[in-house]
């Protein structure tokens, strides 16, 4: 006998606009964002907070993709990148990524970023110009 696996729970209405609700309501919809459960995303921050490398980041985002089905973008602003504020930090959308992960994901890796400085400067050298 297995038992299912814990899903999030829901959000108090009005707090948040992740749809929760409407995405357990629709038929053969990608529920899998459900199983980042607080406990659970507590750990994955705290993942996020201690990067080792830029392969690392890339690892833990295709992880966040092929697991949660979370797609996250990095990439240097349009203007000038001078800080790791610099950095876009983007989302696909999705139903069901709470509005306070969406904005705990993006500080955690920053916060990686300016702790370790040697992967915020790799992870810049991929977008180089002259692909050098």
């Amino acid at each position: 006998m297995t038992t299912p696996a814990p899903i999030r729970q829901p959000c108090p209405p009005a707090a948040c606009t992740c749809g929760h609700a409407q995405l357990l309501a629709t038929d053969g919809a990608d529920v899998r964002i459900l199983q980042l459960t607080r406990h659970e995303e507590r750990k994955l921050i705290e993942r996020l907070e201690n990067l080792q490398s830029v392969e690392d980041l890339h690892r833990l985002c295709r992880r966040m993709h092929e697991l949660l089905g979370i797609g996250v973008r990095i990439n240097p602003s349009h203007n000038e990148v001078r800080s790791v504020r610099g950095l876009v930090i983007e989302f696909d959308e999705q139903l069901g990524l709470c509005r306070k992960t969406r904005d705990a994901i993006p500080a955690a890796i920053r916060r990686a970023l300016v702790r370790r400085p040697e992967i915020f400067y790799r992870l810049l050298d991929g977008y180089d110009l002259l692909g050098a």
